[in-house]
């Protein structure tokens, strides 16, 4: 008998894929199309578990809907360009064009062995300058639409690095690879007016039914719809006054004092003015930009001395604070703070002795406010202390209301809905990017390159070994002639956020080779992507940036309007885990903690020692796959040692496709020993002759698998329909029906398993004398039929304990079901004589014998 080598087997079967295209995407007007994509990966050198199981998920979809009579689409690429491949240029020398393009060359080589259905012809890395030209052109496009835009805004500035940080670099207040403190400073940057779309983006949310719940909230409490009051501030001493914004109209009375952002254009004014106050703003500037890093830095204030008349009451005046928990891309930058509501301003007050003044008490507790705020559910009602509306008991929904309306009535406010989305700021002061199209010209301003001329490449030699983006420091790449009037002039030399790639990538996979950056029939048969395929990592992020550049390119003219949502169904995978290993005896010579990889411990009578010393590891169990806790396994190792369909198998098994599974070698052996049992029963079926037996109950099964597996993959239940296909191979081990009906059940086998076996699925099929490929044949339907069971199992009860089962036809009557069931031997027993008080009869299901 032949034994079952993945070694053997699978570098065949992907020959012979490749030899007769079975992957190449077409566009078939005759046939339905079907577009699957997963994100793509950054080129960082090595495939990891994670993108197993995430490529495995789309190539399972894909293979699916191919057999099932669709044109599939299933490509890949590379987000190839970022601070990765500077950073190792930095570190090693080298270019990183280099550094990234063998990195490719090594994870390609690594996926191959996958077999995964991909059409490989359509590959491209967001590096390639044909890839990024074809960005260009489209930034192009967006200026002259309006929809990109150049203005001042405060960045995170690495004083050391002398470049920009994003926030995610900027680690407790200092750079992440300088360490320096890191400065707010104002940049000219270059904006895409994704928040004209705010409304749009949010309200397109209520329509993605395909998408996960928690993603569609993550991107909405991003986007932060809310409806507050905006309303002046008079100042005393007749300056220009301070217009705020705020979603508590309702605590006014409880003001303490109005805070200004240290941005603030009063606060710059008198930062120029006043030495003391530009040296209180440089310390609050000090630390990152984002929301969180200014709610937990330690607060910070200064009282300008400006004081200003509450609306309510003229003769109130309230003093004016530069504040650093204010940001100026919120609102107005611009506050009131009423301290006994909101903890972020009374911590504020506590530190610099402002006053507290509750608005509401709790109905419970009436206590007043002393160290936490009071912040109920708006929709909880509360006992207002003075409200100026005249409220006693009301929620906070109810007063905010009253109070918008009571504002407008007297003209000094106006009921404003905002949103807490801002404008995507794309500038990155970087070589290793996308060149910003756009030329500097001291008669003409800034105008965009012209298309003929594009793409506008980076030059090759640059160094960096002095810190800085190196092209502002190239002697010739900047210099340039403008566009417009032929002057020289200057190229701009910052690079768009690497988000700006991964935001179209999805549209230029459709027609990669274009001239333009989509084609208008290949964007109208193909698009949307029918199903995208992501960690959560990028719920909030990627997938807005997305939908708002196809937007863009809906208004642009380069997809059609049905792709405005790119996207028809979104699926977030769980992560791979693995325990990890920490050396339990030492530590290494700068005191940190050593972690051992998984192949380097083993269990020495219960206990995991390192093979090599002896020495004992503590175990951590299944946390996230980490090269720094060196708990990752690798898959080229696990192809070596078990096979690709045996990865596949696993990482599609252990459980639900949404959530964590962790690698285990012994899941990795047992998997193996299944496919192992499959081609061994296949083996043994290939050697029957054609005989005919006991058919019917083999026949039923395969039915019942092929409605059953079909159920699971339609619905992402991989792993459901993993347990149906072992249930389905252990009927037929055990049949009794002649070789022809177990050859055709075992070539459904191999059609049922084939999305996530694709080998070792071929060779059962040409080892049953399958017709051409089984990547290639129909998926196979269920007779509606065969689902139904002529006879049910039913278990019988005594006093609440199973205690026998009978077999009965379908549609037996109750009473004939009660006389079987008491004639049996553990019925009888237990009745030892007597009649039963109670037999309670459910068709189907159960019988319940009370004794």
């Amino acid at each position: 008998m032949s034994r079952y080598t993945a070694a053997d087997i699978e570098p065949k079967w992907q020959e012979a894929w490749d030899q007769a295209g079975i992957f190449t995407a077409k566009r078939d007007e005759t046939k339905p199309k079907y577009y699957v994509l997963e994100m793509f990966p950054y080129p960082s050198g090595r495939i990891h578990m994670g993108h197993v199981r995430n490529y495995t998920m789309g190539d399972v979809i894909s293979r699916y809907k191919a057999s099932c009579g669709f044109s599939v689409l299933h490509p890949m690429g590379w987000d190839a360009f970022g601070m990765p491949a500077e950073n190792a240029a930095m570190a090693q020398g080298g270019h990183p064009g280099t550094w990234t393009y063998d990195n490719i060359k090594t994870m390609k080589g690594q996926m191959k062995p996958l077999g995964l259905s991909i059409d490989w012809s359509r590959e491209f890395a967001t590096c390639d300058p044909e890839y990024y030209g074809q960005q260009q052109s489209m930034f192009i496009d967006f200026m002259e639409r309006g929809l990109v835009y150049r203005k001042n805004a405060t960045v995170n500035w690495d004083p050391v690095d002398m470049t920009v940080l994003a926030n995610e670099q900027v680690i407790d207040g200092c750079g992440w690879r300088s360490g320096a403190p890191v400065e707010r400073r104002d940049l000219t940057q270059w904006f895409f007016k994704i928040s004209d779309y705010s409304g749009e983006l949010l309200d397109a949310l209520d329509g993605l039914d395909n998408w996960p719940e928690k993603v569609r909230t993550m991107q909405a409490n991003w986007i932060g719809k809310s409806q507050g009051l905006q309303f002046t501030f008079e100042r005393t001493d007749g300056g220009d006054g301070i217009e705020v914004y705020t979603t508590r109209p309702d605590t006014l009375m409880g003001a303490s004092f109005v805070g200004i952002s240290p941005d603030h254009p009063i606060a710059k004014v008198l930062e120029a003015e006043n030495p003391e106050i530009a040296a209180k703003i440089a310390e609050m500037r000090k630390g990152g930009t984002t929301a969180e890093a200014i709610e937990t830095a330690e607060k910070l204030g200064y009282d300008t001395g400006i004081r200003v008349k509450h609306p309510l009451d003229p003769n109130w005046e309230l003093p004016v604070w530069i504040a650093n928990f204010i940001l100026m891309d919120y609102g107005t930058g611009a506050i009131f703070a009423c301290p006994a509501h909101d903890q972020r301003d009374l911590d504020f007050c506590r530190k610099y002795d402002l006053p507290v003044v509750d608005t509401f008490l709790s109905l419970d507790t009436p206590e007043p406010v002393e160290k936490t705020a009071f912040v109920p559910p708006k929709t909880e009602k509360v006992t207002w202390v003075n409200h100026f509306a005249g409220l006693k008991e009301a929620t906070g929904e109810e007063a905010i209301e009253s109070t918008v309306k009571f504002a407008e009535e007297a003209g000094w406010g106006t009921g404003v809905t905002n949103y807490r989305l801002r404008d995507w700021g794309l500038s990155r002061q970087r070589y290793w990017g996308c060149p910003i199209p756009v030329v500097h010209c001291d008669d003409c301003g800034v105008v965009p390159e012209k298309k003929e001329n594009l793409p506008v490449k980076l030059p090759e030699d640059v160094t960096f070994d002095v810190p800085g983006n190196p092209l502002d420091r190239h002697p010739t790449w900047r210099n340039c002639a403008c566009p417009t009037c032929g002057k020289p002039a200057q190229r701009e030399t910052d690079t768009m956020d690497t988000f700006v790639d991964s935001s179209w990538y999805y549209a230029r996979f459709i027609s990669p080779n274009a001239a333009t950056p989509t084609d208008a029939e290949d964007a109208a048969y193909w698009m949307n992507v029918d199903q995208y395929i992501g960690g959560i990592e990028h719920a909030i992020l990627h997938l807005l940036y997305s939908r708002f550049f196809a937007r863009a390119m809906n208004i642009c003219g380069h997809l059609p309007e049905k792709a405005r949502e790119p996207f028809n169904a979104l699926f977030t995978q769980g992560m791979v885990t693995h325990a990890i290993y920490k050396n339990a005896a030492r530590t290494d010579e700068h005191g940190r903690a050593i972690y051992h990889y998984p192949e380097e411990v083993e269990d020495r009578d219960g206990v995991m020692v390192v093979a090599a010393t002896g020495e004992e590891v503590t175990v951590i169990p299944s946390a996230k796959m980490s090269k720094s806790k060196n708990n990752v396994v690798d898959p080229v190792n696990i192809i070596e040692a078990f096979g690709a369909d045996t990865a596949r198998w696993f990482v599609l098994s252990d459980s639900p496709p949404e959530r964590d599974v962790e690698w285990t070698a012994a899941g990795a052996e047992a998997s193996a020993k299944h496919l192992a049992r499959v081609h061994a029963t296949a083996v043994k079926i290939s050697e029957m002759d054609d005989a005919v037996g006991n058919d019917d109950e083999l026949l039923r099964a395969m039915h019942k698998a092929i409605h059953d597996v079909t159920m699971g993959v339609e619905s992402f239940g991989f792993n459901a329909a993993i347990a149906k296909l072992y249930a389905y191979q252990n009927a037929i081990s055990k049949s009794k029906a002649g070789g022809k009906t177990q050859k055709r059940a075992m070539l459904t086998m191999a059609q049922l398993m084939s999305p996530m076996t694709p080998h070792l699925s071929e060779e059962i099929w040409s080892m049953l004398g399958g017709e051409g490929l089984v990547a290639q044949a129909p998926w196979p339907k269920a007779d509606e039929a065969m689902l139904v069971d002529d006879t049910v199992t039913m278990p019988i009860q005594i006093n609440g304990k199973r205690r026998a089962e009978i077999s009965v036809p379908a549609d037996m009557a109750k009473d004939e079901v009660e006389k079987l069931a008491l004639s049996q031997d553990a019925v009888v027993r237990a009745l030892d004589g007597s009649t039963p008080k109670k037999v309670i009869v459910v068709p189907g299901r159960i019988v319940n014998v009370v004794v």
